[in-house]
């Protein structure tokens, strides 16, 4: 259990320092390179709007065809997006980027969690997975918090001539992303044994399992909120992932210095996100994990709301380390209630289901808060998101007498 809990970690941190590098720079470089708010909104939705429509086939495939080779065709994908992304000069060159970052996100979501769930419940049917979620949840805020640091360095020195300063760290993440790939095919060992050993066989098995995993969500009013939450969450996130460096850089009146500054600042929040995953475990306990999860979505929305009210950067940032260190305590948590209520045969086509509605939710995030940013101020851009991401808190509640699914090691509800 402690060799899974440790490959699980080590892939978790090689593959979310690449999205780290590209935190600071993935918002302005598009306005650098002169789009608008508006016009990187839109491009940008592309990346959700490819995931809502391969989600769910990808999500089958994970487990039909198997979690490995799955997560090893998901980062080639990315690698490809990364280098369109390098050379993107307009909004038809920045949609395509997105587009192929959505056909990556859509293969990459699920197959890892899927895979520790799996293999902790083959060595132990009891085993605690929010702990080791909760954990993976921390690996994470600090994998993408290295990144950012190292981003906002790069920015700052601007080590390759040629190459304008916020378009450096999509150089380093493309480097990043290649070793992640090869660890992926030489880390992991999968024990569970795939429906299918070949592609072309396990795309025939995919409608199947996708159909089977709408199914359970059907017979579940439990499943069906925690996919809502995920819509609104994906709505929400975009206004502390997206809108606030755009609100920095107007508070600094310097895009360039809010690409420096952001590496350090996100690099901070991401901090914060892996002390919210690691602190969790032990407030749910004490409250219950469905109390814990509503209280969070209410407590997030007040800390976007708190970025559109102040008037300076460094409360700006403060309230942003705030976001953040919940965002990173309400993912396993969520996670938790969801993987409790399925088992491995559809575990991977399920949390696609979760993906497919954050993804969209995402979509419809940015070009809601991007028309809103651009034709009134970034901080009614905030409020919005703010406004949504509470709006999810009572869902939790829904279902809650639901007999929980068959999983073994399930969450007490």
């Amino acid at each position: 259990m402690n060799d899974v809990r440790r490959t699980y970690f080590v892939l978790l941190g090689l593959r979310w320092f690449s999205t780290g590098l590209i935190v600071p720079a993935f918002a302005l470089l598009p306005l650098d390179r002169g789009l608008t708010v508006a016009q990187m909104g839109a491009a940008f939705a592309m990346q959700g709007l490819v995931t809502l429509a391969l989600e769910l086939p990808t999500g089958g495939l994970a487990d039909t065809w198997g979690r490995k080779p799955v997560l090893v065709l998901s980062g080639c994908v990315c690698l490809i997006a990364l280098w369109v992304l390098l050379f993107a000069r307009s909004p038809l060159a920045f949609g395509a980027a997105a587009a192929l970052m959505g056909v990556y996100r859509a293969l990459d979501s699920g197959p890892l969690d899927s895979w520790f769930v799996d293999e902790a419940h083959r060595h132990d049917i009891d085993a605690d997975i929010t702990k080791g979620l909760a954990g993976g949840g921390s690996v994470i805020g600090l994998a993408i918090g290295a990144g950012a640091l190292t981003a906002g360095g790069l920015i700052a020195w601007q080590p390759l001539s040629g190459v304008e300063a916020l378009a450096v760290p999509i150089v380093a993440s493309i480097v990043a992303q290649s070793l992640a790939v090869v660890s992926f095919f030489v880390l992991m060992k999968e024990e569970r044994r795939p429906v299918h050993s070949g592609l072309a066989s396990s795309l025939r098995d995919v409608p199947k399992a996708v159909l089977e995993g709408i199914g359970l969500l059907r017979a579940s009013r439990a499943l069906k909120s925690l996919i809502a939450i995920s819509a609104l969450w994906g709505f929400g996130m975009v206004a502390f992932e997206t809108i606030m460096p755009i609100r920095l850089a107007e508070l600094l009146d310097d895009r360039s210095l809010a690409g420096v500054v952001m590496g350090p600042v996100a690099a901070t929040g991401w901090i914060a996100f892996a002390a919210g995953s690691a602190l969790v475990p032990a407030i749910a306990r004490r409250l219950g994990i469905l109390r814990t999860a509503s209280a969070l979505r209410i407590a997030q929305g007040l800390g976007v709301m708190t970025m559109g009210l102040v008037a300076g950067p460094i409360g700006l940032v403060f309230a942003y380390f705030v976001a953040y260190a919940i965002h990173g305590a309400a993912g396993p948590l969520h996670s938790s209630l969801l993987h409790a209520r399925v088992t491995s045969a559809h575990r991977s086509t399920v949390v696609s289901l979760s993906s497919l509605a954050a993804q969209p939710g995402g979509s419809i995030g940015l070009i809601v808060l991007g028309a809103i940013a651009t034709e009134m101020s970034t901080a009614a851009s905030l409020f919005c998101g703010a406004a949504v991401l509470a709006l999810a808190a009572p869902l939790y509640f829904t279902g809650t007498r639901e007999r929980a699914g068959a999983a073994p090691g399930r969450t007490d509800l």
